[in-house]
């Protein structure tokens, strides 16, 4: 990919203190935007993240909490890294996911995982959005998953907070498509539906796998658990996930929008 300088952008990263969040903080930062960590951390945690960021070649980086269940709270966060920005950026990467049957989910685990998965992408996106626009010039990349574009049992809520993520966004596509010019850069909105990826949100998968199969090795377990779904038998990487991020924020990608990008190993080609 051709390198980019997003120097005198700023970017939003929601969940950004750990995993694929701090790795496309730290991607953007490389490339010179001003970075707002999100994420809920302890200050030690935070002060840690930001460091990180500032040492990848961030201009400035500061830390901005916000409790992504609330709507007054994500508000505030917009507003917040506007006045600091203003925000040219918006990585919409927080998630959550929990594993439990149709039968056996419950309510409280629905509504925790679509409101962070997909109400809080909602509202970061209708502050931001409208700005963007005026400016000529915005990307929003949402973090959806390969869950986004195919089912799996035992997922429920999160698959349908994946896939209306993916609706979501190409709606905002389409409402936004027209706004700025080549020259501008446009305003974007695209989703990256990364598979099986080395991060804690799969480690509960892991495990559970391991005790089906006798206590086996993670590596085994790993192996076993792609095995039905990913053919490259390969875990992504955090850091390959935030190299699309990049790309997608560059003037090249300013007719890549609505798109829903897979990085799963084949999985979505069955």
């Amino acid at each position: 990919m051709v390198p980019q300088s997003l120097h005198g952008r700023t970017a939003l990263v929601t969940g950004s203190v750990q995993g694929i969040g701090l790795a496309i903080a730290c991607k953007l930062a490389g490339a010179g935007a001003r970075i707002a960590v999100h994420g809920l951390a302890s200050e030690e945690q935070a002060a840690e993240a930001v460091a990180g960021v500032l040492a990848a070649g961030a201009p400035e980086a500061r830390f901005f909490p916000g409790e992504l269940r609330s709507a007054e709270a994500i508000a505030t966060l917009v507003d917040a890294c506007e006045n600091w920005g203003p925000l040219d950026i918006l990585v919409n990467n927080a998630g959550i996911q929990r594993v439990a049957s149709l039968e056996t989910v419950t309510r409280e685990i629905w509504d925790s995982i679509i409101a962070i998965n997909l109400t809080a992408p909602f509202e970061t996106m209708r502050r931001a959005l409208p700005n963007m626009a005026r400016r000529g010039y915005g990307r929003v990349v949402n973090i959806a998953s390969a869950h986004g574009l195919v089912a799996s049992v035992d997922k429920a809520p999160y698959v349908a907070s994946k896939f209306g993520l993916v609706g979501l966004s190409r709606v905002a596509a389409l409402e936004y498509a027209a706004a700025g010019s080549r020259e501008t850069g446009g305003v974007t909105v695209n989703c990256i539906c990364p598979g099986f990826t080395e991060t804690p949100i799969i480690e509960p998968q892991i495990a559970a796998r391991s005790a089906l199969l006798n206590g086996a090795s993670r590596e085994d377990s790993i192996r076993s658990l792609l095995s039905e779904k990913q053919p490259t038998g390969r875990l992504s990487q955090v850091e390959e996930i935030a190299e699309m991020v990049l790309f997608l924020t560059g003037r090249t990608a300013h007719n890549m929008t609505g798109t829903a990008l897979p990085i799963d190993g084949g999985w979505t080609a069955h």
